[in-house]
């Protein structure tokens, strides 16, 4: 492959490896999520999320695109029973224990009439969408004039510590200073890049950022979060569990020298009116 951005822009689009393997069940993203536990400050994503729903009154409609494994579908459900929220995806493995109403649907051809919801949800998905700007051109067209999108993702930035980590560990499995670097699924549709694309169609954007630190003093949650790319695996030009076991090792000692082993996190969510 000698279009790098083209070999990437392929693995972490293609539809086969996420129906099939990336979310064909929750535990991986769950595993991603779950790192979150361990930040510092500690925010209520999902929270913050409804909190921008709040100019949705009545008995509106939100669709959640890309809904996953449907921790923000349950909470604005419960934060906002007023509301009919229906669950987006791709992948049917992982909506598997997610409660309805749900479709099996692709975010670029979205089964929706024109402004038929008060608000669309893209969030950590739209990085996954072969056609970025016909995807967020979507998520406009189904929304009513008044109506809003809210998009999340990271930054460019976020968790560099894990890259140096598997860099580090991958240069050890194959005897050189440092290895190739692992697969950045948010690099398309960073927090950096994503107002180029919703800018295009949407009037006002603002970016929420949500810095934080993750402290842990057991290598394990890393390690869950680094092995759940395992999709991936194969675009990482390096043995897979071999790099992890060694990543491991890397933690066990760096916790054991300094107490902890810490992470820096930028994330955040962009509000899009018209």
């Amino acid at each position: 492959m000698t279009d790098l951005s083209a070999a990437h822009a392929a693995a972490v689009t293609d539809r086969n490896r996420l129906v099939g393997s990336a979310y064909n069940g929750d535990r991986d993203l769950a595993a991603r999520q779950s790192l979150y536990r361990w930040q510092t400050p500690r925010y209520d994503l999902p929270g913050i999320v409804a909190g921008q729903l709040r100019e949705v009154r009545g008995r509106g409609w939100v669709v959640d695109v890309g809904c996953g494994n449907g921790k923000f579908l349950r909470q604005l459900r419960r934060n906002r029973p007023d509301l009919t929220v229906l669950g987006l995806d791709i992948a049917p493995g992982i909506l598997a224990g997610v409660p309805g109403p749900l479709a099996v649907a692709d975010a670029d051809r979205l089964p929706l009439a024109t402004a038929s919801a008060d608000a669309a949800l893209a969030l950590h998905m739209l990085y996954h969408v072969p056609d970025i700007a016909r995807a967020v051109g979507e998520l406009s067209r189904v929304v009513t004039r008044d109506g809003l999108v809210v998009a999340s993702t990271n930054s460019d930035s976020d968790k560099a510590e894990l890259d140096d980590l598997w860099q580090r560990a991958a240069g050890d499995v194959l005897g050189i200073e440092r290895g190739p670097a692992r697969i950045s699924l948010s690099a398309r549709f960073s927090l950096e890049k994503a107002p180029v694309f919703l800018e295009e169609v949407f009037g006002r954007v603002e970016t929420i950022e949500l810095p934080g630190t993750i402290t842990v003093r057991d290598p394990e949650p890393v390690i869950a979060h680094m092995s759940s790319y395992r999709a991936w695996a194969d675009q990482h030009d390096v043995p897979f569990d071999a790099t992890i076991e060694r990543a491991r090792a890397i933690l066990i000692d760096h916790i054991a020298r300094n107490g902890a082993f810490e992470v820096n996190c930028l994330g955040g969510i962009l509000v899009c009116r018209r």
